[in-house]
C-alpha cells in the first residue's frame, strides 16, 4: 500500500524544514557591460578615477580626514587673535618721538631725551640754556613756564638750565657781598663768576643744538 503524498516541510529528512534558497549563482558573462544597467540587488559600480585630475584636498577637522580632525598646521590661533607686528604697546603708550619721557625726578638714572619732535622744542632748548647768559634764571624759567608742560624734552633742558642759573645766581651775589666788603679788594670774584655761567652756557647751549641734554657741573639742584 502506498503512502500518501506528505504537505512541504513534512519531508523524510526527520521533520527539518527546508533550507533557504539561495540567491541565484552568477556567472561571470552575467556581470554588466558598459552603459548597461546593474542586474537587480547590486548598487552601482564605483567611479573610476580620471587620469590626469589631482585627487581631492583633504579637509581638516572632517572626520574622516587624515589624523582623525587634528587642527591645521601652526594650531588655531590664541584667544583674541594674534599680536601685531612688533607686539603690544606699553602700558601708557610709546614714547614721544625724540626720546622718552623722564623718569620722576628728572632724567639722572633714567633715559635722557635726545632729539627734538618740533622746531619750537629745539627753540625753547636753546632759549633756556643761550638766554642764561644775558637775563639769568629768567630765560629757563621762561621756558619751562611756555613749554615745559606740553613737552617733557623740553622740561628737562629748562630745569637743567634753571638750577645752574640759580646755584650761580647766588654765587655772583656772595661775590659782589665779599667784595664790598673787603673794600674793593675781592672785587675780581663777580667777574669769575659770572666768566663760569657764560662758559658752562655756551656748552650747554651747543650741545642743545645737538639735540643732547646737558648736565651742568658744580649745580645744586632744587628744581625737579
Amino acid at each position: 500500500m502506498t503512502e500518501p503524498p506528505r504537505p512541504p516541510g513534512e519531508g523524510g529528512n526527520g521533520g527539518h524544514p527546508p533550507e533557504p534558497p539561495t540567491a541565484p549563482f552568477t556567472s561571470p558573462g552575467s556581470y554588466p557591460s558598459p552603459g548597461e544597467a546593474p542586474p537587480p540587488g547590486y548598487g552601482p559600480p564605483p567611479a573610476a578615477p580620471q587620469y590626469g585630475s589631482p585627487p581631492p584636498a583633504p579637509q581638516y577637522g572632517a572626520p574622516d580626514a587624515p589624523g582623525g580632525g587634528y587642527p591645521p598646521p601652526g594650531g588655531y590661533p590664541p584667544p583674541g587673535g594674534y599680536p601685531p607686528p612688533g607686539g603690544y604697546p606699553p602700558p601708557g603708550g610709546y614714547p614721544p618721538a625724540g626720546g622718552g619721557y623722564p623718569p620722576p625726578g628728572g632724567y639722572p638714572g633714567g633715559p635722557v631725551p635726545h632729539g627734538y619732535a618740533n622746531s619750537d622744542e629745539k627753540t625753547f632748548a636753546l632759549i633756556a640754556h643761550f638766554g642764561g647768559i644775558v637775563v639769568g634764571f629768567i630765560a629757563p624759567l621762561i621756558s619751562l613756564l611756555a613749554k615745559g608742560k606740553e613737552s617733557p624734552t623740553v622740561r628737562v633742558h629748562a630745569v637743567e638750565a634753571l638750577n645752574f642759573q640759580i646755584t650761580w645766581a647766588v654765587a655772583t651775589l656772595v661775590a659782589v657781598i665779599l667784595g664790598v666788603c673787603s673794600f674793593g679788594l675781592l672785587a675780581f670774584l663777580p667777574l669769575i663768576t659770572w666768566a663760569v655761567v657764560v662758559v658752562f652756557s655756551i656748552i650747554g647751549g651747543l650741545k642743545a643744538n645737538e639735540g643732547a641734554v646737558y648736565r651742568y657741573p658744580m649745580t645744586y639742584r632744587l628744581v625737579k
